[in-house]
């Protein structure tokens, strides 16, 4: 793979995180209503200085982990089936409207420093310890073939798929009224989850050849 091919894969996948309801969605949409169009930028500093020093910790700190090729394939697989199931998940609760932006108005945690927020609520975050663990340990092992500047593509990549989506957010949000309806998201979540569920094969393949 290429580093723009890491890069651009880096940014599609990363939406799978960041367009799912969670809490930093809510403190982005709460943060919005209160500040305006800043929250989103300040929101993904923080996570982005959390996620910062876990992508570098984990793909040099694991390096001789990585190199077994056994832990590999059992990551690519790890990965690969997670990301099937977000993909799937995300494609049924489109389909089934159990997803929507107005429920995240307030489940935000108040914090009046943002960049304090998206720090706090991306470490107590159950799913993004999930994600990196498994989906994101296995990016980041693919990634590590080509050096730093492998790293640096994926790293930059994911994070711009966090800053697109937090900052359409809080536009949308600090207006009057919201730009983005339920039926808008839930369109963009089912194309997004079809992607994702075929790109999770790219990853099972992988650990299946690391493997066998």
């Amino acid at each position: 793979m290429t580093i723009w091919g890491i890069f651009i894969s880096a940014f599609l996948i990363g939406f799978s995180g960041a367009m799912m309801p969670g809490p930093l969605l809510g403190v982005t949409i709460e943060g919005s209503l209160k500040r305006g169009y800043i929250a989103g930028p300040l929101v993904v500093l923080g996570h982005g200085i959390l996620e910062f020093t876990l992508v570098f910790a984990m793909a040099f700190g694991l390096r001789d982990f990585f190199s077994n090729p056994i832990i590999a394939g059992l990551i690519g697989f790890l990965g690969g089936g997670f990301l099937a199931w977000m993909g799937y998940d995300m494609i049924k609760s489109s389909l089934k409207k159990t997803i929507s932006l107005e429920d995240q108005k307030n489940g935000g945690m108040g914090h009046r420093n943002l960049v304090l927020a998206g720090i706090v609520v991306s470490a107590t975050n159950p799913y993004f310890i999930l994600w990196w663990a498994s989906t994101g340990m296995e990016s980041i092992r693919q990634a590590y073939t080509m050096g730093v500047l492998g790293i640096l593509a994926f790293y930059f990549g994911h994070i711009l798929s966090d800053f697109t989506w937090y900052v359409a957010i809080s536009t949308a949000f600090s207006k009057g009224k919201k730009l983005m309806n339920d039926t808008v998201y839930r369109w963009v979540i089912l194309c997004l989850g079809a992607f994702i569920l075929i790109f999770s094969v790219r990853f099972i393949i992988s650990g299946w050849q690391m493997l066998f």
